[in-house]
C-alpha cells in the first residue's frame, strides 16, 4: 500500500462487545498499558471514540481488519466548559500514510466544531516528531512540557499539544 493513497474504511463506535479490539490495537501500537478507567472513558465518550475497519481487500489484505483507533475523554473544566482529551490515536504501521489518521482526527475535530467544544488537547512523547508534526498540520500547538510524565519509557517527558477552536479561548 503506497503512501498518499486513501483506502475505504469504516469508522465504528466502540461498545462493550468490541472494546477488546481497542485493547488489542493499543497493545500493538503503544508502549503504555491502559487501565480500566481508560476503557470506561473511551466507552463513555460515545462518538468521540472510533475503531477503523479496512473495507476493501486486495491480494495481501482481507476486508474487515481493524487497523486503527481514536479514543477520547470528555472533560468538564472549571466554569462548566467541555474540552476533549485525545487519549490515543493510532494506526497500525502497514496502514500509515493512507489518510486513516487524518480521517480519525478530522472526525473528532468536526464533532468539536458541531458541538462548539472550544478546546482539544493531548500528550505526545517529546521525541515523537512524526506525531508532533502530524498534529501541527491540524493547528495544534505545543502549550506545555511535562517532565517525567511517562513511567517505564524513555524519554519520560511529554509535550501537551492543544488546539483552540474558539479564538476567545486561546491563551496567548
Amino acid at each position: 500500500m503506497g503512501a498518499g493513497r486513501e483506502v475505504a474504511i469504516s469508522l465504528d463506535g466502540v461498545r462493550d462487545k468490541n472494546v477488546m479490539q481497542l485493547k488489542k490495537l493499543n497493545t500493538a501500537l503503544f508502549p503504555v498499558r491502559y487501565n480500566d478507567k481508560y476503557y470506561a472513558d473511551a466507552l463513555a465518550s460515545g462518538e468521540f471514540t472510533k475503531l477503523v475497519t479496512l473495507l476493501h481487500a486486495n491480494s495481501a489484505y482481507y476486508s474487515d481488519i481493524c487497523v486503527g483507533s481514536i479514543a477520547c475523554r470528555l472533560e468538564k473544566k472549571e466554569g462548566g466548559a467541555i474540552r476533549v482529551y485525545i487519549m490515543t490515536l493510532g494506526v497500525l504501521a502497514p496502514y500509515r500514510g493512507l489518510g486513516i489518521g487524518t480521517r480519525l482526527l478530522n472526525h473528532v475535530l468536526d464533532l468539536c466544531s458541531k458541538q462548539k467544544i472550544p478546546e482539544i488537547y493531548l500528550h505526545v512523547q517529546t521525541n515523537n516528531e512524526d506525531a508532533i508534526n502530524f498534529y501541527k498540520k491540524f493547528g495544534f500547538e505545543i502549550t506545555e512540557t511535562i517532565k517525567n510524565y511517562y513511567t517505564n519509557i524513555d524519554p519520560p517527558d511529554c509535550f501537551v499539544l492543544t488546539k483552540f477552536t474558539a479564538p476567545s479561548q486561546a491563551k496567548k
